[in-house]
């Protein structure tokens, strides 16, 4: 027992040492999309908030590709001590039950939530609905007609979008399509509707070209404050896209502890609210503990919705 014991004390001695030390070196933030993307753009904020507040620099790594599972097994194959971080988000639960990553988010410690996305239902501003109820009226009159585009097979979108037409018992044509081409497909008449991010929509929209017919997310858009969520238009549906740090599993707490801190710093700066909102983020800090539970939940939520879908294809 007193070995046993003794062992424990030497653990956290070593811990709180290293948290003493940290970051010693610079640090290295994993981005899961191309640079310049919006994802891009606010994981640079936050790199440079981070840095400020740990002294290092923190090197952005984009990472690009399968649905954020290039950086996921890039990642989780680095040594836990604090070097190697990720800006992870809903897609370690959908890479993972799609069959695209042999792990789950066990494989990562979290270390804080930085944001939230609101999925926005979208159309051309010539259609002929306005909001939520118009558009599920016109694919009940036309079923199977309507053409609705996602990001993707197995992104956060394209479940979100399929689940929530499912809950409305109306059959549309789900269209996948790669991000970039979703809302040029929207415009050129290809697809009648899309569910997008308000970062990848807000400039059509600004120009007139665009209209947002609902918010599918727990609250209101800052991008969009005039638009109703979907339970404000009667749909109790929401479907928040999440974005936060996580680390290779086996961080030692005192490490974790201090990268919060520099995260929670950062999330609640100005500089990084004017940056995130400007992107379609909006700033959003849980700790550690908090953070972890909504992962859990969602890894959850979405498991059940691939494997109504059809597309499950984890244990």
């Amino acid at each position: 027992m007193k070995i046993m014991i003794a062992a424990a004390g030497a653990v956290l001695l070593a811990s709180a040492a290293q948290a003493q030390t940290y970051p010693a070196r610079p640090v290295e933030l994993t981005i899961l999309w191309a640079a310049g993307t919006a994802p891009d753009v606010v994981g640079r904020a936050l790199g440079e908030g981070m840095a400020r507040e740990l002294g290092q620099p923190v090197l952005i790594m984009n990472k690009p590709g399968a649905g954020g599972a290039v950086a996921y097994r890039y990642t989780a194959n680095q040594k836990p001590d604090g070097y190697a971080l990720i800006m992870n988000s809903n897609s370690i639960s959908t890479a993972y039950h799609t069959g695209t990553l042999p792990f789950d988010y066990q494989s990562f410690t979290p270390v804080a939530q930085v944001s939230i996305e609101s999925p926005v239902l979208v159309a051309r501003a010539d259609a002929p609905f306005d909001d939520l109820a118009g558009l599920i009226a016109q694919a009940r009159r036309k079923p199977g007609e309507l053409r609705v585009g996602n990001s993707g097979v197995g992104s956060h979108l394209q479940i979100a979008s399929e689940a929530f037409f499912e809950q409305q018992k109306v059959e549309v044509n789900h269209i996948p399509f790669a991000s970039a081409f979703s809302i040029t497909s929207l415009l050129g008449g290809d697809i009648d509707a899309s569910m997008t991010l308000p970062g990848s929509v807000a400039p059509q929209v600004a120009a007139g070209k665009v209209k947002v017919l609902g918010v599918l997310a727990s609250r209101r858009d800052p991008s969009f404050p005039s638009v109703a969520t979907a339970r404000e238009q009667g749909y109790d549906f929401s479907a928040d896209m999440w974005r936060g740090v996580a680390a290779p599993r086996g961080l030692p707490d005192a490490v974790r502890a201090r990268i919060e801190q520099a995260v929670r710093a950062t999330v609640q700066s100005e500089d990084f609210k004017k940056r995130g909102l400007a992107n379609g983020f909006q700033p959003a800090f849980l700790p550690h503990e908090a953070f972890a539970n909504v992962i859990a939940q969602e890894d959850q939520t979405i498991a059940a919705a691939l494997q109504k879908q059809g597309l499950k294809k984890s244990p």
